[in-house]
């Protein structure tokens, strides 16, 4: 990028009277930035006007506030970042930069967005919510989280929260728009009341417009008979629900996404397993209680003084679990991370598994790093004996 298209975009966002927001997004090719996206606003905190940074990635999202001097420095940071796709919006005009292969800047300007005297400094601007509060919905109506007049009932604010953190993390996985063909298939495995599902149905076929099918299964009758009556009473004709183990659950047309929200104990690994046999692009999995390894782990001395609690080494069951979940993933052609699902306050049970099908199974690293924590605790985790059950086990 030249000093002539940093000095120009730079002379925008410092214009007081006038700047509104910045957005770089879109990695030019060849590079990788830090961030998926970055957006600079101004705000005020207490009487001083700041330039708030909004770093976003994957897993997270990172925000600070400078001001003076430091403002110029974190500007020259971002514009050096590989973004190929640059947007100023301003009070008089959004000006749009878009960086071609081989580094030339391409501007062009048409009315704004924010068409106001000045701009917005209040601190406290609503967050970019999937499904927002401020907006009635008839999806989050019938479901009992939000009234007539679009307000987030109070006990319900929780699973406001989890819908929406869920439906980020979808979002965040950026393999939305990658899916070879529609409509898109998902499965949720212990499905129990299905409102994640449900909602995730809503948000692909109702908000982005993607066309979308979706099964539940559970062993509790009730719950599936509960699930399939609120489907008929959102309208929502391409979901069914069906009494079934999750191991046994064999679908007609193998789904795209697998979800499992708090499957209790071994169920978790028997979403995991269900979508690496029918080779799902996408796997969203909160695991619930763990109980499988917590029995196997072997004392090592140096770890006598945790495993001599109870509490404690059931955490650490929890943890080395997921881990053992995660790199078996790995090894099956997975690209997995690990992220925190919401804030604790919400959930005790706040963390996902999340992984996109890549193809490339039985990686060596990875089979090594998972050989070496399994024999280090001495344990066999479940998923890796469903997996050679299945016959899909990769020495």
């Amino acid at each position: 990028m030249s000093q002539n298209y940093r000095k120009t975009i730079k002379d925008l966002v410092l214009h007081e009277e006038t700047f509104v927001r910045l957005t770089l997004k879109g990695q030019m090719r060849g590079k990788e930035a830090p961030w998926r996206r970055v957006i600079v606003r101004p705000l005020l905190l207490k009487q001083h006007r700041h330039l708030q940074f909004s770093y976003f990635d994957t897993k997270q999202d990172i925000t600070k506030n400078y001001r003076d001097r430091e403002v110029e420095e974190k500007l020259d940071e971002v514009l050096a970042l590989p973004f190929n796709a640059i947007t100023v919006q301003t009070t008089i005009e959004d000006v749009h930069v878009q960086i071609t292969r081989d580094g030339k800047a391409i501007f062009s300007r048409r009315n704004p967005t924010h068409p106001v005297e000045q701009p917005d400094l209040n601190h406290d601007l609503k967050k970019d919510l999937p499904l927002p509060a401020d907006k009635p919905d008839l999806f989050l109506q019938t479901i009992g989280i939000m009234n007539a007049e679009g307000k987030v009932l109070v006990n319900m604010q929780d699973k406001f929260t989890q819908i929406n953190e869920f439906l980020k993390l979808l979002e965040h996985s950026g393999e939305l728009a990658h899916f070879d063909r529609k409509p898109v298939h998902i499965l949720d495995c212990g499905c129990g009341s299905a409102y994640l599902s449900f909602a995730v149905y809503h948000y692909l076929n109702d908000i982005k417009g993607i066309p979308t099918q979706l099964s539940g299964v559970d062993t509790n009758g009730k719950l599936i008979e509960k699930s399939n009556l609120h489907s008929r009473e959102l309208g929502f004709e391409q979901a069914c629900f069906e009494q079934s183990a999750i191991i046994n659950y064999k679908s007609e047309v193998p789904p795209d996404i697998i979800l499992a929200l708090h499957a209790c104990d071994t169920a978790t690994d028997e979403a995991l397993v269900q979508g690496i046999v029918s080779q799902s692009h996408l796997i969203m999995c909160v695991p619930c209680c763990h109980h499988e390894l917590h029995g196997q782990i072997q004392t090592v001395e140096a770890f006598r003084p945790v495993l001599q609690h109870g509490i404690l080494k059931k955490r650490l069951a929890d943890i080395v679990t997921d881990a053992l979940r995660a790199q078996a993933l790995r090894l099956m052609g997975y690209k997995t991370d690990v992220v925190e699902f919401v804030s604790s306050e919400h959930t005790d049970r706040n963390l996902m598994i999340r992984a996109v099908r890549r193809g490339m199974m039985g990686d060596k690293r990875a089979m090594q790093e998972y050989t070496e924590l399994k024999e280090f605790w001495g344990v066999t985790p479940y998923i890796e004996k469903l997996l050679r059950e299945k016959g899909c086990w990769v020495e």
